[in-house]
């Protein structure tokens, strides 16, 4: 069927906006959401715009961050002689592989970095059902071609190439059940999953999600070490999710726009090691210490919410799945060469005492550019505190990991 006018799309990334030569500011989820006054350029088969209207009452986008994009588009704009109907042109270029594709999350996650425009190829792997998956998604008229690879002897095809590689396999959590019970099954998985990404591309971008990241990620750093292609520029784990409850829940609280709401969370990536700075809330905002303490303890215990909402049928998966795709997205726009891209992550750090550390980074085409020290300054009493707690516990799930990778040889 035609596309009609006045189409629509969005694109899910982190945005952030600064002077050059001053601290970067806090980053903010945001989608913009472009509407064109007659039909969508040569994206994924819709038709041309002639012009772009940026609607930041209605997307997660500030008066800055729309002014940019508007620049952003116009310096990729029509040549003189170029026909009108050519204005916009969004270049497709980089491969996903999603190792884990037909679970909860993977399947979520899969149809909404089917969605962006940056993907010119996205490959999808699981031990089984990840056909249909594939086949699914393939009727989406976005511009990724979807590639289906099952079983361990398919998995070397799947990686070949691979820009960015994400990886929410693994087992969920249940009712009662932490994320050290599921170690001893996810542990292996991640091990062997990293070994093929270390044979197959060992320059992609990789972002781990598979439970508990906070040993999870030490794992596959080992791995890497062991098979002579670590770079732990390009290694993260997806904390993501923290920041999106930490914006959700606080703009709830305080009644803001989320648009305008950013909230850095740093530590690792469960329970008490989850440590949101809300003295560092943009905009700046004031809390009572009880509001301090509720919102802390909601946003590490979120995962455990819905598990219990869910009532044994299935974890975090949707939410999860947006955080991830945000993270790709943000990937996707470094490698692209944006300057400007801010995200927290669980990362190799020598911000603290511990060798991996959840903080903001800037990314670039190499991966992590910089640590933003600046995050853990002037930090409250509460917060200080908080802190100091969390690193006996991070500091065990590291070890944990890092233990468990070494006792086990890589496969040659």
């Amino acid at each position: 069927m035609a596309t009609t006018s006045a189409a629509t799309f969005s694109i899910g990334s982190t945005v952030s906006f600064g002077r050059r030569g001053s601290p970067p500011p806090l980053t903010k989820p945001s989608a913009a959401r472009c509407t064109s006054q007659n039909s969508l350029a040569s994206f994924s088969g819709l038709k041309a715009a002639t012009s772009v209207n940026c609607d930041s009452e209605s997307s997660f986008l500030g008066k800055e961050s729309s002014a940019a994009l508007r620049g952003s588009f116009a310096r990729k704009a029509q040549k003189p002689n170029q026909s009108s109907h050519h204005g916009l042109q969004l270049q497709a270029s980089y491969k996903v592989a999603i190792l884990g594709a037909a679970g909860g999350i993977g399947q979520p996650l899969a149809l909404l970095i089917k969605m962006s425009p940056l993907v010119s190829a996205m490959n999808l792997y699981d031990i089984a059902n990840v056909k249909g998956v594939a086949a699914d998604l393939s009727h989406c008229n976005t511009p990724s071609q979807v590639l289906d690879f099952t079983g361990a002897s398919e998995l070397g095809n799947c990686l070949k190439g691979v820009n960015v590689v994400v990886i929410p396999a693994g087992v969920p959590r249940k009712p009662g059940m932490t994320r050290d019970d599921l170690f001893n099954i996810n542990a292996n998985i991640v091990k062997t999953l990293v070994e093929a990404v270390a044979d197959n591309c060992p320059d992609a971008f990789i972002h781990v999600i598979s439970n508990p990241v906070n040993s999870t990620v030490p794992i596959a750093a080992e791995v890497l070490k062991q098979k002579g292609v670590y770079d732990p520029k390009k290694l993260f784990g997806v904390t993501t999710l923290d920041v999106v409850r930490a914006n959700t829940f606080v703009a709830e609280k305080k009644n803001l726009k989320l648009i305008d709401v950013d909230v850095p969370v740093i530590g690792g990536h469960a329970g008490i090691t989850i440590l949101p700075l809300l003295s560092k809330t943009k905009p700046s905002v004031s809390f009572s210490d009880e509001e301090v303490e509720q919102l802390t303890i909601r946003i590490q215990n979120a995962g455990t919410e819905v598990v219990e909402a869910k009532a044994g049928a299935g974890s975090a998966t949707l939410s999860m799945a947006y955080a991830a795709a945000r993270f790709v997205e943000s990937s996707l726009r470094a490698l692209d060469g944006d300057g400007d891209v801010y995200e927290c992550s669980f990362v190799q750090s020598d911000l603290t005492d511990l060798p991996f550390f959840a903080s903001r980074v800037k990314l670039g085409r190499k991966g992590i550019e910089a640590m933003i020290p600046s995050d853990l300054q002037g930090l409250s009493e509460y917060e200080e505190k908080a802190l100091e707690a969390l690193k006996p516990e991070l500091k065990a799930s590291i070890e944990k990991g890092i233990a468990f990778a070494q006792k086990q040889p890589v496969t040659a």
